[in-house]
């Protein structure tokens, strides 16, 4: 019998025009149009082989090392909805030995490359991940982000490169709601990201109990999706493509403020930054300010790590402010990714900016920049066995 293997890897995006609130749960539709900005592979990615055999006597998942149950209804309907779309495409007749059983079952492995529920849209990864290696595995084309949101709504948006929007679409079916491209990953490459993780804990209320209470109870939300987010949109996606930066940074920050001011506005009040995303954001304004225009932009996700949206000649020094203002009790800031200068200290800026020092807030940071869509990898880079098991379990 043989047996069929993919591995793939997909990126991580950070929304600068945020999704909270849907219209429909079990088809994931969003109250709002979103739009969000694919990182780089190369620091921060899902990995997920996929092996199909007709010897399996079961579908079994591995999530970062550990066995889990395959029970998860956004996981089934992800499953069920690639083999039916491969169904439709299979010739009714003609030589399908090549082809992937679809009656067989499959073994998931995944693995994430940066912290899991901590806010830093691991479950987008991991499912854009999951469907992208499914889809290759069954033949599956087209559109495969509609695919992917019933997995996890983010999801639809790491399967493109680049800057991407979700339209919320406005069919019952969600036949509409779907991912597109609004630049790709060449368009802006000045553009880069610093990933402060403030910690990679999980968080206390998950993404979709908090957008559930939001919906139901607050009323800015509600004015947000029909009276903000539309104009807002338009704004965000004329500002990338004329590459205006202080316009695209000044949306950016006002949207996750808004965002949060939402979750300050559900009852009960749900809490993701801490003091120390708050410091951030001071930092942030504080540096703006001096600099007499916009120079970064900071956005926070359902959790207290920031994400700060910068021009590549503004990435040695604002680091710096960081590692200033946010020291390790080591002695060096930990950093990951693209190599920066921590060294290049604005003086005359910390000595009119007098606060902290905040040591040991942050754990470290990531380096990155605008990145492509899923990449397929050599199957020497399979996370299964050649009899369908992990190659390494915690």
């Amino acid at each position: 019998m043989k047996v069929h293997c993919v591995t793939c890897t997909a990126p991580v995006n950070i929304a600068v025009i945020k999704y909270w609130g849907k219209r429909d749960e079990d088809l994931i539709l969003p109250i709002n149009d979103s739009l969000s900005v694919t990182l780089s592979q190369d620091q921060l990615c899902a990995k997920t082989s996929v092996m199909a055999s007709p010897t399996f006597t079961e579908d079994r998942i591995w999530l970062n090392g550990k066995e889990e149950s395959m029970a998860n209804k956004r996981l089934q309907n992800v499953l069920k909805e690639v083999k039916r779309l491969a169904l439709q495409k299979r010739p009714a007749d003609g030589d399908n030995k090549k082809l992937v059983e679809l009656g067989s079952h499959v073994h998931i492995c995944s693995e994430n490359n940066f912290p899991t529920a901590a806010g830093l849209a691991s479950s987008a990864a991991g499912y854009a991940c999951l469907v992208f290696a499914l889809c290759k595995l069954f033949g599956v084309e087209g559109n495969i982000s509609k695919i992917a949101r019933v997995g996890s709504g983010s999801a639809c948006r790491s399967l493109n490169g680049g800057f991407v929007a979700w339209r919320k679409g406005s069919l019952a079916d969600g036949a509409d709601s779907v991912a597109q491209q609004v630049a790709p990953q060449s368009h802006w490459p000045q553009l880069k990201a610093l990933i402060l993780v403030v910690s990679a804990e999980k968080k206390a209320v998950g993404s979709t109990a908090g957008m559930g209470t939001s919906v139901e109870t607050s009323q800015l939300l509600a004015y947000r999706s029909t009276d903000i987010v539309p104009g807002r949109m338009d704004n965000m996606e004329t500002a990338i493509l004329n590459k205006d930066f202080e316009t695209f940074a000044r949306l950016t920050m006002q949207d996750s403020n808004q965002l949060h001011a939402a979750c300050l506005d559900t009852y009960p009040p749900i809490f993701y930054m801490n003091d120390t995303s708050r410091r951030i954001v001071n930092l942030v304004h504080a540096y703006n300010s001096f600099q007499g225009r916009i120079k970064v932009a900071y956005t926070f996700d359902a959790g207290p790590n920031a994400c700060l949206y910068l021009l590549e000649d503004a990435v040695d020094e604002v680091i710096s402010l960081v590692a200033h203002y946010f020291p390790s009790s080591s002695g060096t800031l930990e950093m990951k990714g693209i190599p920066v200068d921590q060294s290049v200290v604005n003086k005359e800026f910390t000595d009119s900016y007098k606060v902290g020092p905040y040591t040991d807030s942050l754990s470290y940071v990531i380096s990155t920049e605008v990145g492509g869509d899923p990449r397929v990898l050599d199957q020497s880079e399979s996370l299964l066995d050649a009899a369908g098991m992990p190659t390494t379990t915690k």
